[in-house]
């Protein structure tokens, strides 16, 4: 373990429960006082291929696993083969001992034995491997009993039979001292953005399943009548945007979810959103491209892609959140700002976030509200696009008696009559963008930039999305400031000019192959002395980004 903190990976087959049982022991770690990250890393098979999970748990806040790891928990042979390397000095390998052959050492869990003798399903396997490693951490029983009992809610009881027999059976190997805090809840960054959107009113969630985002269309469904949102799966991403727009057009508050190759095929509905100023929020989760590309594993690859989608132009609100905390506070004012000045907001996690497990505090940053903008009910004729010195435009909802209320595709009137004529095509235009200074102006009083690491340091690192953790851990170790952009369009100018006082030269730090968030700021006079960039679908680890950054930085 380094200082105090601990790495548990966990590995074997899919169908194994493999991201379950990791979930289950990174909030056992959590209950003993730790920050918890978990990555779970799989192939892109339907059936079959080597999955694991790594648990890290540390003192204080973190965003990545490291490549080393204490505790290696083994459903089969390939685990070993694969991950035996990475076990630090004295770890300790938990394994099935019909299963794998460690020729010595480890502590051997006679699986097939315990689940026979309790006439339990061959999934609770990994509840026989997690009460060893309760017992080799020297994690106090009836508190890991009370974890369990909430994290396995069908065949509980069966569980902890399952789970006590090799706790019973298993030895002290590694006591974990814990952080002596109170523990933290977990959430993964899917779930979270879910309830961000939750808050921030949602009504209707539209999605067509495509990794990294199809936990949030799995979880809402899981709440939607509790929550009295409706959750819908249409056939298509094209059918998705369009009818989360009609939604919208009715007045309701919509959101959907997709990837890449998803949001390929909404680019013709985005720019229907942008023209007939209908607010939406779409989750934009990147994986690696282009293509179907690497379909489960990570990259922050769709930056310019968010930015420019679309033909013509149109304003619109890009965000990428840094960790779960985040995902769920401008999940929120993405719907908010979408609402206020009737245009689309995307959402830029990552894989990395969106099924990445986060420790996460119970009570958010202070939540943005804004309501739109209504007309009067009782004024005709209604204007839908009506002109305003803000370009925000007063909204009213079908059915208005004696009135149609019209949006358009195609340049149009104020009152949504379709148009060529060149004034008001330039008129209209003028009016949409209006509407960015106010979202400008807006979004510099929510901390649009974040700093962190050593915020006076002359030498600093520019990250943005789930670079956060990583880079905020190695800019306190090695000294450096870290400036992070959350929202990245309207470009929040003044803000990052502030957190860039000082510095002399900075470093980007991306999992793209070009240095997209580079490339951005050079558009406003920022040039980076140089890109420390990772593409391989795989997100940074810390000991490997100080290396690079060792390279770069003396």
């Amino acid at each position: 373990m380094t200082e105090n903190e601990v790495s548990v990976l966990i590995g074997g087959r899919a169908g194994d429960g493999i991201s379950s049982a990791g979930q289950i022991i990174a909030r056992l770690l959590a209950h003993e006082g730790y920050h918890i990250y978990m990555h779970f890393d799989y192939p892109s098979l339907i059936k079959g291929g080597h999955n694991f999970a790594i648990v890290r748990a540390a003192e204080d806040d973190i965003g990545a696993v490291r490549e080393k790891v204490d505790f290696i928990l083994a459903l089969n042979q390939e685990t070993v083969d694969l991950h035996r390397a990475r076990l630090n000095p004295g770890g300790v390998i938990i394994h099935d001992s019909r299963k794998v052959d460690l020729a010595g050492g480890g502590i051997g869990v006679p699986v097939k034995e315990f689940l026979a003798a309790e006439k339990a399903p061959p999934v609770m396997g990994n509840s026989a491997i997690i009460g060893a490693f309760i017992r080799a951490a020297k994690i106090d029983w009836e508190g890991a009993a009370a974890v369990l009992r909430k994290a396995m809610p069908k065949g509980t009881e069966l569980n902890l039979r399952v789970a006590r027999r090799a706790y019973d059976a298993a030895e002290e190997r590694r006591p974990v001292r814990g952080a002596g805090k109170p523990g933290l809840p977990v959430l993964t960054g899917n779930e979270a953005i879910g309830i961000g959107l939750v808050e921030g009113e949602l009504e209707l969630y539209f999605s067509y399943p495509m990794s990294p985002t199809s936990n949030i269309l799995h979880f809402l469904a899981g709440y939607a009548d509790d929550l009295k949102i409706r959750v819908i799966q249409p056939e298509s991403e094209i059918a998705v945007i369009l009818m989360a727009l009609g939604c919208a057009y009715a007045g309701s508050r919509t959101a959907v979810g997709t990837s890449g190759g998803g949001f390929c095929l909404m680019t013709e509905a985005l720019g229907l959103a942008g023209i007939a100023e209908l607010p939406i929020v779409i989750i934009l989760g990147q994986r690696t491209g282009p293509s179907t590309g690497l379909a489960t594993y990570t990259a922050q690859s769709d930056l310019h892609f968010a930015l420019h989608a679309g033909q013509g132009e149109f304003p619109r609100l890009v965000i990428a959140p840094g960790d779960a905390g985040e995902a769920r506070f401008w999940s929120g004012t993405a719907m908010d700002l979408a609402w206020k000045y009737q245009l689309p907001a995307i959402l830029l996690p990552d894989r990395t976030i969106c099924e990445g497990l986060y420790s996460i505090y119970p009570e958010p940053e202070t939540r943005f509200r804004a309501g739109p903008v209504m007309g009067d009910p009782g004024a005709l004729p209604y204007f839908r696009y009506a002109h305003s010195d803000s370009g925000i435009s007063p909204l009213r909802f079908p059915p208005v008696r004696g009135e149609v209320i019209r949006v358009n595709s195609h340049v149009h009137t104020p009152d949504g009559i379709t148009t060529e004529d060149p004034r008001v095509t330039r008129e209209m235009a003028d009016k949409r963008m209006k509407k960015m200074a106010g979202l400008a102006t807006e979004i510099e009083g929510l901390s649009p930039v974040r700093s962190g690491g050593v915020p006076d340091a002359a030498t600093a690192i520019l990250c943005w999305g789930s670079c956060k953790g990583i880079c905020e851990e190695l800019g306190k170790k090695r000294g450096f400031r870290v400036v992070r952009p959350v929202v990245l369009w309207p470009f929040p100018q003044r803000a990052f000019a502030r957190a860039m006082e000082g510095v002399e030269r900075f470093f980007a730090v991306e999992t793209n192959e070009s240095g997209q968030l580079a490339a951005l700021v050079s558009r406003f006079g920022y040039t980076a002395a140089g890109n420390i960039l990772k593409y391989d679908g795989r997100p940074f680890m810390p000991d490997e980004l100080e290396e690079e950054l060792a390279k770069v930085i003396p």
